[in-house]
């Protein structure tokens, strides 16, 4: 196992290398795709590897080789090597999306020698965010791949292109300094940033200060993850990006929020003290954000506003503080970054096609391209949720795991649940209807869609039906990953050395490995035993 630790940063080495080179290979535009899908390719199969690997426990980096606590490590476990697979798959997809619509339009509104290192650079950010082992390292993450999306939401240089990267830059900033703020305060408290040895000396300090660290940190994890009522400035941002930035967005950088909000809550604050805060905050989060989308005569704000909604699901799962909401919540964030990126994609060509994402002004796609209307109407119901779909099985795990809290609150959010996931389907309905079945009040533009931008958004769309029919084995990969979370002991003694770790930890961290969790699967769905 230690011996194949090297393939934990490569993830992050490999995009800043390539993007490095693409830079420099900036007058060379046939030579930087070749370097870019090469690269991304390496860090899907490296993902992957590490996502077999971490499942025997968590594989840990020391960076230039100094030691946690005092040297910055690098962490793959069973939650990090699952977000860095998902996404790095979806970051491939999009790439080669991006190069064929580029290829296909031959404009210059979006250089070239730009898009492929500030892409690289993101991705970079993305894979730093899930394998940090400590706060500030987690940060610098986060800036990484803002700096990077601020470059890439304001491609083109129009105006509304520029109006929204205005809103994102300030809410983006906003947040940063909400997170400095919170990493002084807990390195003033702590003395330390390893996010192992936080897990000890937390409960050290006055429950107080513990309280206003947890506050500080998931507010500034709330912006970063659209959840209400700080999510305002996500649907007047996303869709005036490229169709490819918007998809890569939506997909990817609210659910580096939402791994940071699960790694600090299960890792650092196990007490669960602001679950019932939480709670109310995924409802409103539901509810505000699936009523917007219903709202919208856009498919790509209706999308954007589905995206809040269903954030909503991930915060109620964590808000539990259980083996079975984790391992809902997991596996319903591993599925929307599939499918919420591939009906982004989808529309992209719809925009093509119909040369409009306006329901008001499209109609009759689905005579004019059938393809394309069986591309948004399959992850469309998947994110409905519609049986047997992942979608499906994702919300019935937290259905499932509401109803095994037993309180009043979570049968509250299982409600809220359901009817959530009812008006997604019914504003996904009528979205599909207006674009593909009504008759149009013009004709569609005769535009063709290349292969080249077929071919990725139907790929995604096929692996979201791949974590249906693998929803099994995925559910009780996510559902050790949940009892790792809970232990906390695979972590804590992966990264830090034995005069470290403290004797009250180790023998807390003992006991609790002992204990035997129910396997959450859900049995209706998934079937057998869910290996």
């Amino acid at each position: 196992m230690t011996d194949l630790s090297w393939l934990v940063p490569l993830p992050v080495v490999i995009p800043l290398f390539s993007a490095g080179l693409t830079l420099a290979l900036y007058r060379r535009p046939r030579v930087q795709p070749i370097v870019s899908v090469s690269a991304l390719t390496l860090v899907l199969l490296a993902s992957v590897a590490l996502l077999v690997l971490a499942d025997d426990g968590p594989l840990v980096v020391d960076v230039g080789d100094w030691a946690a606590p005092v040297g910055i490590n690098l962490v793959a476990d069973r939650l990090s090597a699952l977000m860095l697979s998902i996404s790095s798959a979806v970051t491939l997809c999009v790439l080669l999306y991006s190069l064929a619509q580029g290829r296909d339009d031959d404009e210059e509104s979006a250089p070239i020698s730009i898009y492929h290192p500030t892409y690289l650079v993101l991705t970079a950010g993305v894979a730093n965010a899930f394998l940090s082992g400590d706060l500030f390292n987690i940060y610098v993450g986060f800036e990484i791949l803002l700096a990077a999306s601020f470059v890439l939401i304001t491609l083109g240089g129009t105006r509304d292109r520029i109006r929204a990267g205005t809103i994102y830059v300030v809410v983006a900033l906003l947040s940063s300094v909400l997170f400095l703020v919170a990493l002084a305060s807990i390195y003033a408290a702590t003395g330390t940033m390893n996010l192992a040895q936080l897990a000890i000396r937390l409960p050290e300090i006055d429950p107080g200060v513990r309280l206003v660290l947890q506050v500080l940190l998931l507010l500034a994890f709330a912006v970063k993850a659209a959840v209400f009522p700080l999510s305002s400035w996500l649907p007047d941002s996303y869709p005036t990006a490229p169709a490819p930035v918007t998809a890569v967005f939506a997909g990817l950088l609210t659910k580096v929020g939402v791994y940071a909000i699960i790694r600090t809550q299960t890792l650092l604050f196990p007490d669960g003290r602001l679950d019932d805060v939480l709670m109310w905050v995924a409802l409103a989060t539901m509810l505000v954000g699936i009523l917007g989308a219903v709202a919208q005569d856009d498919i790509k704000r209706l999308l954007s506003f589905t995206l809040v909604s269903h954030i909503g699901f991930m915060v109620f799962g964590i808000a539990l503080s259980s083996d079975a909401g984790w391992t809902a919540a997991i596996y319903y964030v591993a599925h929307h970054i599939t499918v919420q990126t591939a009906l982004f994609l989808v529309v992209g060509l719809v925009e093509r096609v119909g040369g409009s994402t306006s329901l008001t002004r499209l109609g009759g796609l689905a005579k004019a391209t059938p393809v394309l209307a069986v591309l948004f109407f399959v992850p469309a119901m998947n994110l409905a949720g519609i049986p047997p779909m992942s979608g499906f099985l994702g919300k019935l795990g937290l259905l499932q795991a509401g109803v095994q809290a037993g309180t009043g609150l979570s049968y509250v959010l299982v409600v809220g649940s359901v009817v959530t996931s009812l008006l997604t389907l019914y504003a996904l309905v009528k979205a599909w209807n207006k674009a593909f079945w009504q008759s149009p009040s013009d004709q569609p533009r005769p535009v063709g869609m290349p292969f080249g931008m077929v071919g990725p958004a139907a790929a995604l769309v096929v692996v979201g039906l791949v974590l249906t029919f693998a929803g099994g084995p995925l559910y009780s990969y996510t559902h050790r990953a949940a009892d790792a979370l809970r232990t906390r002991t695979p972590y804590i003694y992966a990264v830090l050395p034995d005069g470290q770790r403290g004797e009250g930890e180790s023998a807390e961290a003992a006991d609790e490995a002992d204990a035997v969790a129910p396997d959450p699967t859900p049995s209706a769905t998934v079937g057998g035993d869910g290996s």
